[in-house]
């Protein structure tokens, strides 16, 4: 099989710990597009906590954010194609948000906005900080979440978290069967709500197919339980290191964690080699 797109999810797969592209995966990406194939990143990330990493990237392909949510054209700076939360379901979110007592960030059009500042807000807000101005992300604190989200145009997705993963679970699981949202894994502590049928995997093949290629073109590498739909979907899907071993399992190989420079060998091994 001829590959043609290399499909990455960030965090805990691109980016190592601290929050760094690794020089060697950088040069083997771009050795990669210079041999003809297109960089595309899948995030859960909102478009705005990602400018660093596309920069350093140099690549012109849009991003697929927030899972699969929304698809953003950074050239023009615009969404090109969305699927967001209905205010009436953000508002239930939110009520049962309250009644869990569980941290809850709300990406919205061109900003994340939280109430309180949990661990989560916290580390974001730090490594902001470590960023020239015009790369850091808007993250913002607002008085009252419902009323940010009666004014939003568009309503990406929730970002909740709480270190009880018993009781996150048990949020997740009436906020999937009630409201019938998808509700995925994006980190150890933290559920990732947005609008029913969104996926990393269903959004990247729309995009592959507009380009004229197929999932059997692309390989896709990802750790957590979020990038399943792409990993399985593509023709080759690569799990991390550091993945669950649920995860490896359903990938089709395992490489080095994403300490390592696992990527870069892995793309000169079986796609430049």
């Amino acid at each position: 099989m001829t590959y043609r797109v290399i499909a990455l999810d960030l965090d805990g797969t691109l980016l190592d710990r601290k929050k760094r592209i690794l020089p060697e995966s950088l040069k083997a990406l771009n050795d990669a597009r210079a041999a003809g194939m297109q960089v595309v990143v899948v995030t859960g990330r909102h478009h705005v906590a990602i400018h660093p990493f596309y920069q350093a990237l140099k690549i012109d392909t849009p991003a697929i954010c927030c899972n699969g949510t929304y698809l953003y054209d950074y050239q023009a700076k615009k969404v090109i194609t969305s699927n967001p939360l209905e205010k009436t379901q953000a508002r239930r979110v939110l009520e049962l948000l309250k009644q869990y007592d569980i941290h809850g960030l709300i990406y919205v059009d061109d900003a994340m906005l939280y109430e309180q500042p949990s661990d989560h807000v916290i580390r974001s807000l730090a490594w902001a900080n470590t960023l020239p101005e015009a790369q850091r992300p808007n993250l913002l604190q607002v008085d009252s979440l419902f009323e940010a989200a009666e004014r939003a145009g568009s309503i990406w997705k929730f970002a909740t978290s709480y270190p009880d993963r018993v009781k996150l679970r048990d949020f997740a699981e009436v906020v999937a069967s009630e409201m019938g949202l998808s509700c995925e894994w994006s980190w150890h502590d933290q559920v990732d709500i947005a609008q029913a049928g969104n996926s990393k995997g269903k959004l990247l093949q729309q995009w592959v197919e507009s380009a004229g290629l197929t999932m059997d073109q692309v390989i896709a590498f990802g750790d957590n339980y979020n990038d399943l739909s792409m990993l399985e979907a593509a023709g080759l899907g690569v799990a991390m290191g550091n993945s669950d071993d649920a995860i490896k399992a359903r990938a089709d190989v395992t490489i080095g964690d994403n300490e390592s420079p696992a990527i870069a060998e892995f793309i000169y091994q079986r796609v430049l080699g």
